[in-house]
């Protein structure tokens, strides 16, 4: 395939294919107009490691900021506003329920993060929740819509995290966050501890998973039955990560323009250059299409609340595994804000006189 990159023709049928060609990218130009040139964080510390058994996920939000996030973002002509870290209930006596895990804590947190999404949502921001794990995923999403209304969820990760309570192998809540989330599910999942606020606010109509390679036989009994539209790494690499962005863009425009939830987990990212997550998973995504998912999500103009968690720095063996995975984690959200590898400039900017 690489070879044939420069290859042209006047043969009649490759003129007509590439005048379709032509008029989709029109279409397209017309359909995803570039992202607002002014654009807005509100950052949300959401220190939180009970969803899942490793210690050291919980210090990921401080290692973010301390690589220079709210710097970054503000020379590239993003406003920022930092609403700090939330703290959460410590529960004593959390045992299992249902065979799930520490429950009480999970569910008392993510109402704590559904009320601080919905306060960024309400003063006007784009919503950016640093992790901690992935089961705070439930209470960003159910904030977001709880603020903005019916959501588009684009979920890149390793993992699909749509077991249920009783469908889950290890009983850790980061594993189970779709499951609570979607309409479709809500008689499947039993009623829990300090879950009573929570109520499903997706459809499985409005979701996309992109990057999936480590799913369990539930998972991929529920993805199948509901028809969520998938893009494992192998349709990544069958495909490219452009031809899945666009079909991902597409499809979510088709569905009325819903502001969209992109929830990243870092162990999206292939190892190598992610390696201090809790549960990393060989062959994922390059580096390189991990900053196009956000680039091309950002130029949707539609993009509301981004989650990025489970990055873990206790999980790195070196001080250099830590800083690759943090850095990645953000020039990944530096892309959500307008952040282009071709380079950017202040709308103000003007060349100095001599």
């Amino acid at each position: 395939m690489s070879g044939s990159r420069g290859f042209r023709s006047n043969h009649p049928c490759v003129s007509m294919q590439s005048a379709r060609t032509l008029q989709q990218l029109l279409k397209r130009s017309l359909h995803h107009p570039p992202h607002p040139q002014q654009l807005s964080a509100g950052i949300i510390g959401a220190p939180f490691s009970k969803g899942q058994s490793r210690d050291g996920v919980e210090s990921g939000p401080d290692r973010i900021r301390a690589a220079g996030l709210l710097d970054r973002l503000q020379l590239q002509g993003c406003a920022v506003k930092d609403y700090g870290n939330l703290t959460f209930e410590d529960f004593v006596l959390d045992e299992p329920v249902r065979g799930s895990k520490r429950v009480r804590a999970v569910g008392s947190a993510n109402q704590r993060l559904s009320e601080a999404v919905q306060t960024v949502k309400r003063d006007g921001h784009t919503a950016v929740v640093l992790g901690g794990d992935h089961s705070l995923a439930i209470g960003s999403i159910h904030g977001h819509a709880a603020a903005a209304g019916p959501l588009s969820v684009v979920w890149v990760d390793a993992h699909a995290d749509v077991n249920t309570p009783l469908t889950s192998y290890t009983g850790n809540l980061h594993g189970q966050p779709m499951s609570y989330l979607l309409y479709e599910l809500r008689s499947k999942v039993p009623e829990l501890p300090n879950f009573s606020w929570m109520k499903p606010c997706v459809s499985s109509r409005d979701l996309v998973y992109v990057g999936l390679r480590d799913v369990d036989p539930a998972e991929h009994y529920i993805l199948k039955l509901l028809g969520v539209k998938v893009f494992s790494m192998s349709q990544v690499d069958q495909l490219g990560v452009a031809r899945v962005m666009e079909e991902t863009c597409d499809y979510l425009w088709e569905r009325a323009k819903k502001p969209i939830h992109l929830s990243f987990d870092i162990d999206a990212i292939d190892p190598s250059v992610a390696p201090a997550t809790g549960t990393p998973v060989v062959g994922g995504l390059s580096y390189r299409e991990g900053l196009f998912i956000t680039e091309q999500l950002c130029q949707t103009g539609l993009l509301s609340a981004v989650d990025l968690v489970e990055v873990n720095p206790l999980r790195g063996q070196t001080e250099g595994q830590v800083h690759s995975t943090v850095s990645t984690a953000v020039d990944i959200l530096l892309g959500c804000f307008g952040r282009l590898r071709e380079g950017n400039h202040l709308l103000d900017y003007s060349l100095p006189e001599p």
